[in-house]
């Protein structure tokens, strides 16, 4: 039945005349954007378990089913990557290849927190990018592919401790947000891979001295070799809009007061002002930001 479905998907997609907007950004183009995302996921995983075994995993503290459900996710996002590659091929776009990446966890525990932010943030970036899509085809494949990556989402954090579902509402991020946190992994990319419109911006980290962070929590947020004239903002992005709130500039870092309406994996920018969040506007980050509720 899997593979029934797969054709019959893929051949609507090759039906499906990739549609070009007004700013030069096709369905094609977001689509290859996806499949940049999901080379990444595939990659990450792939290695993972090729370095930890269902021994390391239990050792860590997690069971052979944790290990096993880990493995699980690993295949869905290969087969995410075999989709769209073959989807765009079929529709006449060329897909990229996989990039090389260095993801930095040193155990099963760092590796799996990783991976919840990895999930979490192609949970946002499908979401930011749905708006974007015309054909109602493409649209379908990416929202098929949305809902899975957010139960991947709730599997690992439950794992790990974290709250499944700590919000009514997922956070959505814009293709440079999403760049900006995915680039932070890529260390190189095949020089054949067509360049996608996107830029990163200055990397932004967040550390709290409060332990776990919580609405009322003090957080400092670092930009590494970058500095800002004049008043910058930090902006809290929900899917209503920014919630912005004051920065205090602290021996080169700027702090924050974590405000209410936001929870789980949470993501901050700095911008410029405090009535707008966009690719303007938007100075450094996001960072990710774990807010217990």
């Amino acid at each position: 039945m899997k593979s029934i479905l797969s054709v019959a998907a893929l051949a609507a997609l090759a039906s499906a005349t990739p549609i070009k907007r007004a700013d030069g950004v096709s369905d094609a183009v977001i689509l290859n954007y996806a499949l940049t995302l999901e080379h990444l996921e595939n990659s990450f995983y792939r290695d993972g378990l090729a370095k930890y075994s269902v021994d390391d995993f239990k050792s860590a503290g997690f069971s052979e089913d944790a290990y096993n459900k880990i493995k699980t996710i690993a295949g869905d996002e290969a087969t995410h990557v075999s989709f769209l590659t073959s989807a765009l091929q079929a529709a006449g776009a060329t897909p990229v290849a996989a990039c090389s990446y260095q993801f930095g966890y040193k155990d099963v525990k760092s590796f799996l927190a990783t991976a919840s932010v990895l999930e979490g943030v192609g949970v946002s970036a499908y979401l930011g990018a749905a708006a974007d899509i015309m054909s109602k085809t493409y649209l379908t494949a990416a929202g098929s592919i949305l809902t899975v990556e957010a139960r991947h989402s709730a599997y690992v954090r439950n794992t790990i401790g974290q709250s499944p579902f700590p919000q009514p509402f997922d956070n959505p991020l814009s293709y440079n947000e999403v760049y900006t946190l995915a680039a932070q992994f890529i260390t190189g990319c095949p020089s054949g891979n067509a360049p996608l419109p996107v830029k990163a911006f200055p990397a932004l980290t967040a550390t709290s001295a409060d332990g776990a962070i919580k609405t009322g929590s003090t957080v400092s947020l670092g930009v590494k070799n970058a500095t800002f004239q004049g008043t910058v903002y930090a902006a809290f992005i929900t899917v209503t809009g920014p919630i912005f709130v004051d920065v205090k500039a602290v021996n080169g870092a700027y702090q924050v007061v974590v405000p209410k309406g936001v929870a789980g994996q949470s993501y901050v920018v700095l911008t410029r002002c405090n009535t707008a969040a966009t690719d303007d506007t938007v100075v450094a980050g996001p960072a990710v930001v774990e807010i217990s509720s």
